[in-house]
């Protein structure tokens, strides 16, 4: 309604009617009333009822002595000299067409927290406004005590002038806020950067990282340059972590990071390491047709090609080991520019029947010298001395 359309001028009292909207000043404050001067030939009461949408303990609270303001003529009676008016009538009246159109428009408004009653809290927006607890905040709220008081940000979110409802939500305002900080970080970011984020949640897959208003997912495959059985194993949710950003896709909002692509890898220190013709004990990872891939440290596998399984032929990798064994290596090649290695069980094997034969060699030369027997005497040779012994 048109302010200036609707307010009754000083001068135009005689036509003064219920349903008039006239300037009115305070004159007096009571406990349960507040008297004002609309021009009138006699003063208008404003019952502490009709002084605001929301509950209203003491009169003094909301208006005093000299307050001017609009207010609308509700009840009129000259025999008895009663005029009755409302102020909060006015105030409703501007608030449902200003609430309507920042609806429409999708408009935040500020308003102050009145009451905390049963299932969320209540607000004045120039009329008792509502916003159910689960329009609080994003996440659950348990006790709502300390909202008493403090200054919400909200959009309106439902409006019913006849049951003369109006919800409100904060929750809606944050989300808003949460995609443009989200769409923000989403234009700045770039595969290859490397962040600093917090552990979200916990998946059997991978782990979401805040980055920044967004999540992204490390695969367990990305947590660390070692096997990770489980995520739980690495990290917890809360934790402070660096990550590199592998891929972003903007459209769908999907952020693929590494945590080990951030840490030294093991092959950087692979040539130092190892190096070939070393015997070194590791564990038989998994089995392929052509042969056994054994991690001899963390994040570092070597093949053992079947050729290389044993000193018979084997047929199939299984014949010889299985997985989860431990077993004992000889590194043959390293070159961690191409992240290889390869690995010998039969060069082993060869080795130790090799020391077994110099072994016994060595057992035998020592035999025979010990029976003051030469090196290489032959039968005949001994029977011929024996021979001119005899004679």
């Amino acid at each position: 309604m048109d302010e200036m359309t609707n307010a009754v001028s000083l001068s135009d009292v005689a036509t003064i009617q219920v349903g008039d909207v006239v300037k009115a000043k305070v004159t007096k404050v009571e406990d349960k009333q507040a008297l004002v001067d609309v021009g009138y030939k006699y003063d208008g009461l404003i019952p502490i009822s009709e002084l605001s949408a929301l509950h209203v303990d003491k009169v003094a609270d909301v208006v005093s002595v000299g307050d001017e303001f609009e207010v609308k003529v509700i009840k009129l009676n000259d025999e008895k000299e009663e005029l009755v008016v409302s102020k909060k009538a006015v105030a409703a009246e501007k608030a449902w067409a200003d609430l309507e159109q920042k609806m429409a428009s999708g408009e935040v408004i500020e308003a102050e927290v009145k009451d905390i009653v049963k299932g969320g809290l209540v607000v004045d927006v120039g009329l008792r406004g509502f916003i159910p607890a689960s329009m609080v905040e994003r996440h659950f709220v348990e006790d709502f005590s300390d909202y008493k008081g403090r200054s919400l940000t909200l959009k309106v979110v439902e409006m019913d002038k006849e049951k003369n409802k109006v919800i409100l939500s904060h929750k809606a305002v944050l989300e808003e806020e949460a995609k443009n900080q989200r769409q923000q970080v989403l234009d700045k970011l770039e595969a290859g950067q490397v962040l600093e984020g917090t552990v979200q949640r916990l998946t059997d897959f991978g782990v979401f990282v805040d980055i920044g208003g967004v999540d992204g997912l490390v695969h367990v495959s990305e947590l660390a340059w070692n096997r990770v059985d489980k995520p739980s194993d690495v990290v917890k949710e809360g934790d402070r972590v660096k990550v590199k950003v592998l891929k972003v896709d903007k459209e769908n909002e999907r952020i693929s990071l590494s945590m080990k692509e951030t840490q030294p890898g093991p092959w950087q220190s692979a040539a130092e390491q190892f190096k070939p013709g070393e015997v070194v004990t590791g564990t038989v990872k998994r089995l392929a047709g052509f042969g056994a891939f054994v991690e001899i440290a963390p994040g570092i596998e070597g093949l053992v090609h079947i050729s290389q399984l044993a000193t018979k032929r084997v047929n199939n990798p299984s014949e010889v080991v299985k997985e989860g064994q431990e077993v004992q290596v000889k590194i043959l090649d390293i070159n961690p520019a191409e992240q290889r290695i390869s690995l010998s069980i039969r060069a082993l094997e060869e080795d130790r029947e090799e020391q077994v034969e110099r072994v016994n060699k060595r057992e035998q030369q020592a035999f025979q010298q010990e029976n003051n027997q030469p090196l290489g005497v032959t039968l005949g040779d001994l029977f011929g001395d024996l021979r001119e012994k005899l004679k």
